[in-house]
């Protein structure tokens, strides 16, 4: 995609600065989510560990389905 328009005054096209702003916001996304998954997978091994010491000294603990 380039970023010339002939019908405009400026000649800059209008698809490519919502293309540029796109490509910005996937990428922030992504590193979002990335960073979520992160912090999810340290939580759920937390979580596990937890359980595991629950269990050895025979504590019940709600079960989750």
């Amino acid at each position: 995609m380039l970023n010339y328009c002939a019908f405009s005054k400026d000649h800059k096209c209008m698809k490519w600065t919502e293309y540029q702003i796109m490509l910005q916001e996937v990428e922030e996304a992504d590193e979002t989510c990335h960073g979520n998954w992160i912090e999810i997978q340290n939580q759920y091994e937390y979580i596990q560990k937890l359980q595991a010491i629950l269990e050895d000294h025979g504590i019940d603990y709600p079960k989750i389905l």
